[in-house]
């Protein structure tokens, strides 16, 4: 699957998701600007349906599936938001979901997951093994899967989020784009239409320190497993799919991978309370962390900052603000 091959994807699936979906805000945050030195739009996707970027991706699988194959059964793995996506697709086109979710998940995202209807198994801490699990069950009883970023379908509904940053430019140029990086659909999705229109552009590719998988399989040359910690950014957490399709595209389409601490995700949360008064998601806080870790190359550019979700349970959000 190439670059080009995944954004006539996302261009063609555009109009059907803004039947289903809103066009999220891309709008310049001026403190942030200013700290950095550079002029910086953000594309809020914390304000997108279900709080997270992942209903475009899940929308986009689950409209190429017919009402039989909705109605029979969909299976996922999520640790929460790509859940939510695929919760929110079947809830407007109909059809049953079955989720497997890490044991540890985020209880508020376990409880939005009950809500939307979704049948619900967990089964172990790792988010990785979630999708070995679900991708099995669904091929023994013929069901339809929808994969939280190994599908060329979820990474073009993804992509999306790069053909509306291009209309909202209005023509306008753009010399980088920050995106946090966990299975890796999110930018190969977005960097394949950004680099397809606008060639110059460097995308950064933004890891925690302690789960930095897709990074490491990078550098590897090869898709590897880590000894990964917790982390703030748990919408990126958990090992990347053997033969998933967004490793070559994130080696081909990253320019620059950027590791971020903890402490470093919890102050660009904070940052973006105090000076937006936007609740983000751990996640979405790496973004603009890893933006401040390359601070000298972004200053006088004009660069984008892809706000992934706004996920958040209260009681991470209280240890982050302690």
């Amino acid at each position: 699957m190439t670059p080009a091959e995944i954004a006539r994807r996302a261009e063609a699936v555009a109009p059907r998701l803004r039947e289903q979906l809103p066009i999220t805000p891309f709008v310049r945050y001026d403190a942030f600007s200013d700290e950095l030195g550079a002029d910086v739009l953000v594309k809020c996707e914390h304000q997108q349906v279900t709080g997270s970027f992942k209903a475009r991706g899940a929308m986009a699988k689950v409209l190429t599936l017919t009402a039989a194959e909705r109605e029979r059964g969909v299976v996922t793995a999520s640790t929460g938001n790509h859940g939510l996506g695929v919760g929110n697709a079947l809830a407007a086109l109909g059809g049953h979901g079955i989720v497997y979710l890490p044991e540890n998940a985020k209880p508020g995202k376990v409880a939005a997951l009950r809500r939307l209807g979704l049948e619900l198994r967990a089964e172990g801490n790792d988010a990785g093994a979630q999708e070995v699990k679900a991708r099995a069950y669904a091929a023994e009883h013929d069901l339809a899967y929808v994969p939280p970023y190994n599908d060329p379908d979820v990474v073009a509904g993804q992509g999306t989020i790069g053909v509306e940053i291009l209309e909202q430019l209005g023509g306008g140029g753009l010399d980088a784009v920050v995106v946090a990086v966990g299975g890796g659909g999110l930018i190969s999705g977005v960097a394949s239409v950004l680099k397809k229109h606008l060639p110059g552009i460097r995308v950064y590719g933004a890891q925690p320190a302690i789960d930095d998988a897709m990074a490491a399989s990078v550098r590897a040359g090869a898709i590897v497993e880590i000894d990964a910690g917790e982390t703030l950014s748990d919408g990126t957490a958990g090992s990347v799919e053997p033969g998933s399709i967004t490793f070559p595209l994130c080696r081909e389409l990253v320019d620059d991978w950027v590791l971020v601490g903890e402490d470093a995700i919890r102050d660009a949360l904070r940052m973006v309370i105090d000076t937006e008064h936007q609740l983000i998601e751990g996640s979405a806080a790496l973004a603009f962390a890893a933006a401040r870790e390359r601070r000298t190359e972004l200053e006088g550019k004009r660069v984008a900052v892809i706000s992934c979700g706004g996920n958040i349970s209260s009681h991470t959000l209280v240890a982050a603000l302690a």
